[in-house]
């Protein structure tokens, strides 16, 4: 497992720690994410159409099943995740259309192991940052997808309480 972690460390995987005293997250332009998205195969982008649209996190989004969509409806239900609240949100016509692309033969919309997206996220994001010439891309993480969606959120309403709700945080003690 270390060797694997060295592997995606070396080729630009930075997993999310938080530090106290950090500067703000890196949030992209609405541009350079669906530059991103557009630039990558069918399974990544869905992935972090998904990740964008919602706000979760990516072990929230590796859970999710075919019976958490509710296509009709165009809604997903998130499993929670330790420390956070379970929650239903909307999703666009164009991920409702992307997600029916996929193979439904799994439980799981997105079946892969967690190590084989981040390859091809990794991957795919170097070829477009150059392609693109954009080094901003290679700031982009699956958790920037989050911080992105969080700011939106509170941009739009003005309202910490819901993109709280948005994004699952718990109440705190």
């Amino acid at each position: 497992m270390d060797n694997l972690y060295l592997l995606f460390y070396k080729r630009g995987y930075k997993p999310f720690i938080h530090r106290w005293g950090e500067e703000s997250p890196f949030i992209p332009t609405e541009e350079e994410l669906d530059q991103l998205i557009a630039g990558c195969g069918r399974k990544t982008s869905t992935l972090l159409l998904f990740l964008k649209e919602t706000g979760a996190r990516i072990g929230e989004a590796l859970r999710l099943k075919w019976i958490d969509v509710d296509f009709q409806r165009r809604v997903v239900r998130i499993t929670a995740e330790k420390g956070s609240k379970p929650r239903i949100l909307p999703i666009s016509l164009r991920l409702v259309e992307m997600l029916n692309s996929l193979p439904g033969k799994a439980e799981h919309v997105f079946p892969s192991r967690r190590s084989s997206y981040i390859a091809s996220f990794l991957n795919q994001r170097r070829r477009l940052t150059a392609k693109l010439n954009n080094p901003r891309l290679m700031k982009i993480t699956f958790h920037t997808l989050r911080h992105w969606k969080g700011t939106m959120e509170y941009h739009r309403a003005k309202d910490i309480l819901h993109v709280k709700e948005v994004l699952g945080h718990k109440e705190t003690p």
